[in-house]
């Protein structure tokens, strides 16, 4: 594929198709590259021992002379995240940023010690002019102070990013730019790439104000201590709480290190006011309960989580009471409604009263817009062409489906992977191959040598265990030493099952003396061990442990 010398325009995502997280989408002209967000994803539970999982870089490293700039349209981990990878890997030329995402950032680029100068924030009213490409941007309504959509302008056509949205009527903070968006449409946009997690979800999503009464009523209502879990960067549901707090005569304390650094931003920012309505553990502790409400992360079941901390009765600070209340202003995430449950339940079990999200009480609402919400945004838009961006396949199929109830042909509609490549030409766009796409998985400060093996492995050892084969040999005179010992992990209960691992021995021993009849080839034998012990475990167990022999070299 022919990518910098035809004058078209190339339209790919390296994140976010597929999935919901990890976005990261590019738009390209000529030696001209726009990169929109840098998120990452939290992995499932079946990709063991992994923190993150971050786009693969490969195509902007191999091409990051063109890079002009990293835009950023707010400040969630699935949209800047993987801002300290991209940078210790790839030149990022300028990453420009509202305001609170800019906070943000600096934060996360401190606690690796990386140090970069040209984080540049901007607002609604900036525009950034390139060789031949434009940038301006307009305000929606998210979760977060200043999210903003993207619009890129290019010689072939103008391409818009709405990064995550909602339409909010009555928002707690500023109303998203309707007439800013209806302009935009009106110049005409060529493709449009929109949200799509919650495009399954029917109607409209609920205010955030419906939240704040419901949560105002509960404050009113109960005379012990409040115990609020909610997503730490959902900062206007903070905003509302904090605000709440200061009617109700409460003050706040503060668990969960994600909670303090974006109540701290976000004070920085101003965008909580009431500073002095922090209190420490210690200062609560010695408030009357009516007056105290404890603001912790946790709300997906988070094993090390504050909240989970506290129901297990191990946190050092906070003992619950009988008269407390915990309120979960938080949706599950898919995949999380186990762990939730888990301590929902230690917390009955602890005697104190549990509020969740229902129809009757209205304490959560997404910052994604619902499909109403979805359809008002491609007739602002009214977009020639339609891509569905950060959802699963399913979501973005679904979203493809309401642009052609909004009379969008089906042909003008694209649902793709990460790596895909749109080609954009005086205005009409066709598919145009892929480009290098995946997952890249860091560990600790390990990025990209965990490989699909190693997650395997890791898995077979979570489920079916270890076994590991200790033998001596003396390599003078081609014998074994002695029995081979066998030590398991995961796999079997040793005391119980003697005669199994009896067997284990004897049929390593026999694999071993079969190979020492010859030359000695190490891999020989471990191979025969592997394969024999693999075979009898499964027909006695059903199991498929990992069998690991260790071979040691005795000289006499």
């Amino acid at each position: 594929m022919k990518f910098f010398d035809s004058g078209t325009t190339k339209i790919f995502a390296l994140g976010g198709l597929g999935e919901v997280g990890k976005n990261m989408y590019c738009v390209m002209h000529n030696n001209q590259i726009i990169i929109v967000d840098a998120g990452i994803i939290f992995p499932a539970g079946e990709i063991l021992g992994v923190d993150y999982i971050i786009p693969d870089f490969t195509f902007l490293k191999q091409n990051e002379s063109k890079i002009k700039a990293l835009f950023i349209t707010h400040g969630h981990e699935d949209h800047i995240g993987g801002i300290p990878f991209l940078l210790q890997s790839v030149n990022i030329p300028f990453i420009y940023a509202p305001n609170q995402a800019v906070g943000l950032i600096r934060k996360k680029l401190a606690d690796k010690n990386i140090s970069y100068k040209n984080l540049i924030v901007y607002n609604e009213k900036s525009r950034y002019k390139f060789k031949d490409i434009e940038v301006e941007f307009f305000r929606t309504t998210h979760s977060i102070p200043d999210s903003h959509g993207i619009a890129i302008t290019t010689p072939n056509g103008t391409v818009v990013s709405t990064g995550d949205f909602k339409f909010d009527l009555t928002p707690i903070g500023p109303m998203a730019n309707l007439h800013k968006m209806a302009k935009i449409g009106s110049k005409g946009v060529t493709l449009l790439l929109s949200d799509s997690t919650n495009a399954l979800n029917e109607g409209m999503s609920n205010s955030e104000s419906k939240v704040d009464e419901a949560l105002s009523e509960i404050f009113q209502s109960h005379k012990g201590r409040i115990i609020i879990a909610t997503f730490a960067s959902n900062i206007y549901r903070l905003k509302h709480i904090v605000d709440t707090c200061k009617r109700n005569k409460r003050k706040i304390t503060i668990f969960g290190r994600s909670m303090e650094n974006n109540i701290d931003i976000s004070i920085q920012g101003g965008y909580i006011k009431n500073k002095e309505i922090f209190v420490s553990a210690d200062e609560a502790n010695h408030l009357k309960p009516e007056n105290v409400c404890i603001l912790c992360t946790g709300s997906q079941g988070e094993p090390l989580a504050a909240l989970s901390r506290i129901a297990d009765g191990v946190h050092k600070q906070i003992k619950l009471r009988p008269d407390d209340l915990v309120i979960f202003s938080s949706s599950a995430i898919p995949g999380n409604a186990q762990s939730i449950s888990r301590t929902i339940n230690k917390l009955y079990l602890k005697g104190v009263k549990v509020c969740t999200n229902t129809s009757l009480s209205d304490i959560h609402t997404s910052g994604h817009g619902s499909e109403e919400e979805l359809k008002l945004m491609i007739r602002l838009m009214n977009p020639k062409y339609m891509m569905p961006v950060h959802g699963e396949y399913r979501m973005l199929k679904k979203h493809a489906d309401l642009a052609v109830l909004c009379d969008i042909p089906r042909e003008n509609t694209f649902v793709l992977n990460n790596g895909d490549v749109l080609s954009m030409y005086k205005g009409k766009i066709k598919r145009d191959g892929f480009i290098q796409a995946g997952d890249i998985y860091v560990d600790g400060n390990r990025i990209g040598d965990i490989g699909g093996a190693v997650i395997k492995d890791r898995n077979i050892m979570a489920n079916d265990g270890i076994v590991v084969v200790i033998a001596n040999i003396d390599t003078n005179n081609n014998k074994l030493l002695g029995k081979p010992n066998i030590t398991t992990r995961g796999f079997v209960l040793v005391n119980e099952n003697e005669e199994l691992l009896n067997s284990l021995e004897v049929i390593s021993k026999k694999s071993i003396e079969k190979k020492l009849k010859g030359k000695i080839n190490y891999t020989e034998i471990k191979n025969e061990i592997t394969s024999s012990l693999g075979t009898y475990i499964y027909e006695k167990t059903g199991r498929k442990p990992i069998i690991l022999p260790v071979i040691m070299n005795i000289k006499k």
